[in-house]
């Protein structure tokens, strides 16, 4: 039987600092409760109604965006919160803090490394358990067993001491993994024959020749005039000046243009959702999840628990919520972060061709080499385990760290 292995490599990343803690401030880390807003957030820790009624529009918005069951970190000095830092995707987070004895919030980039990893088993049980068994990473599990849904019957064709082997990316923070893995290619033999998945650089699964294998698309929810906004994770403000990021994209459209499911799935939020106002979102296969805000009206029948196909009207162009005039803003979620709308929507080809294929191929057989050896090594297997702190993190209420120094 093929010995089992995990092998890790660091890559570079910045060390950051929050300013050192002092007297009795004490950091927490906690899970952002299901139905807590950031206007409660603030009502809990005595924070001024009127700092939230103050923000900009777009801080209200990202304000949205904060998932449940997401970590986020604060700092209190007794029952008294000097700062914390609430995660909104993988890259992002709101920066709550007090300058000159007044609460103030600003989006900000989240830092953190990424560490190299790869993974060789032989079958025992199950795919998706056997991964779970020996890294603890059940959306690692998840995304390896997506990649090849398309391609492999799991309950004919895989069989005991199978053997499989990815090469894959982790981000980390404080000394956690967080966010999703980041599967750069994949091997998995089945029946002596070997399956190739790679990532191109659109972010797709190809096998080993180019050939898509993403079955599953998302198509544009509407017709529109143009792109008001795009996709990004550090946008600068016209007016303000700094950079937040802006989650989604925006479609500027005619007032009660009808929005379409981008793609077919269940309603888990039908309603208004703070800035978002008149808000749909559906929850699609393969961890895809689709927002579709500042609706005029959502359609009757368009309520949570009902199952719509794609292309199946769900609503009407509007400006609810804060909103400056009719446009859909539109976002595309992966295991639950933001990931850029107009790279998930429809795939015109089906194969990569010219010099875009040239270079995949490349890419490909250099992963393919890499694999082959992983498998080849045979290295005793030494269980995957949490990462201690690699970094230590200082917080203190006398110093504001610069934004791209803080974690």
């Amino acid at each position: 039987m093929l010995q089992k292995f995990i092998k890790k490599t660091r890559l570079p990343f910045i060390c950051c600092l929050l300013p050192l803690a002092i007297n009795a401030a004490t950091i927490k880390e906690d899970k952002w409760e299901q139905g807590q807003t950031l206007l409660t957030f603030f009502e809990k820790n005595s924070i001024p109604a009127k700092v939230y009624y103050d923000l900009a529009p777009e801080d209200k918005e990202l304000a949205d965006e904060i998932i449940s069951g997401s970590t986020f970190y604060t700092l209190y000095e007794g029952e008294r919160l000097l700062q914390a830092l609430i995660s909104i995707n993988e890259d992002s987070q709101l920066h709550i803090y007090q300058k000159n004895g007044v609460y103030q919030m600003r989006a900000m980039p989240i830092t953190h490394f990424v560490e190299k990893r790869t993974l060789a088993l032989s079958v025992e049980s199950s795919l998706y358990n056997d991964i779970v068994k020996y890294t603890g990473d059940t959306l690692l599990a998840s995304d390896f067993i997506q990649a090849y849904k398309n391609s492999i019957d799991f309950k004919r064709q895989i069989k005991k001491d199978d053997k499989f082997a990815i090469v894959y990316e982790r981000k980390y923070r404080l000394g956690k993994y967080f966010g999703s893995p980041n599967i750069k290619a994949s091997m998995l033999n089945v029946s002596n024959h070997d399956h190739y998945v790679i990532r191109h650089q659109d972010g797709h699964f190809y096998d080993i020749h180019g050939n898509n294998l993403n079955k599953y698309l998302l198509l544009t929810p509407l017709k529109y005039k143009r792109i008001s906004s795009h996709f990004s994770t550090a946008r600068k403000h016209p007016i303000l000046g700094y950079k937040r990021p802006h989650l989604g994209v925006d479609y500027a459209a005619s007032r009660h243009t009808p929005i379409k499911a981008a793609g077919k799935g269940r309603v888990v939020f039908a309603g208004v959702k703070g800035g978002y106002g008149k808000t749909v979102i559906i929850q699609h296969e393969n961890g895809y999840r689709t927002l579709y805000a500042h609706m005029h009206n959502i359609n009757k029948g368009i309520k949570v628990g009902a199952f719509v196909e794609q292309g199946r009207q769900v609503g009407t162009v509007g400006s609810t919520g804060l909103s400056t005039g009719p446009h859909l803003h539109f976002g595309v979620y992966k295991n639950g972060n933001a990931v850029n709308p107009l790279k998930h929507l429809q795939i015109a080809q089906t194969k990569l061709e010219g010099k875009e294929r040239e270079i995949f191929l490349r890419l490909a057989n250099n992963y393919k080499n890499e694999l082959d050896g992983i498998l080849a090594n045979n290295i005793e297997n030494v269980p995957f385990k949490t990462l201690k702190n690699s970094y230590i993190v200082y917080l203190t209420q006398d110093r504001l760290a610069p934004a791209n120094e803080i974690n």
